[in-house]
C-alpha cells in the first residue's frame, strides 16, 4: 500500500464520519440555539427544557435519514473490504 492509497482511505473515512454525524449534530446545534434564545427571551432557565427538544430533534433526524445513512455506510464498508485485497502483501 502506498502513501497515496492510505491517505485516500483516511480521507474517505473522515468524510464518512462527517456525513453520518453531521446532520444530527447540526440539528442539535440549531435546536439548542433556538431553545437558548427562547429561554433568554422568556427568562425561563430550566435545564431539562434544553435537553428534551434536542433529543427529540436528533431522534427525528435519525428516523428520517437512517436509511440514507445505512446505505452510505454500507457503500463505504464494501469499498474498504474491496480495497483489502490490495492492502495486504
Amino acid at each position: 500500500m502506498t502513501l497515496g492509497e492510505a491517505l485516500t482511505i483516511i480521507k474517505s473515512s473522515l468524510i464518512t464520519v462527517m456525513m453520518l454525524g453531521g446532520p444530527a449534530l447540526i440539528v442539535s446545534l440549531v435546536v439548542g440555539i433556538l431553545i437558548s434564545l427562547f429561554q433568554s427571551l422568556t427568562q425561563i432557565h430550566e435545564a431539562t427544557l434544553a435537553f428534551v427538544p434536542k433529543i427529540l430533534a436528533v431522534f427525528l433526524v435519525l428516523i428520517l435519514l437512517g436509511g440514507w445513512m445505512l446505505n452510505y455506510l454500507l457503500n463505504f464498508t464494501s469499498d474498504i473490504f474491496a480495497r483489502m485485497g490490495g492492502i495486504l502483501p
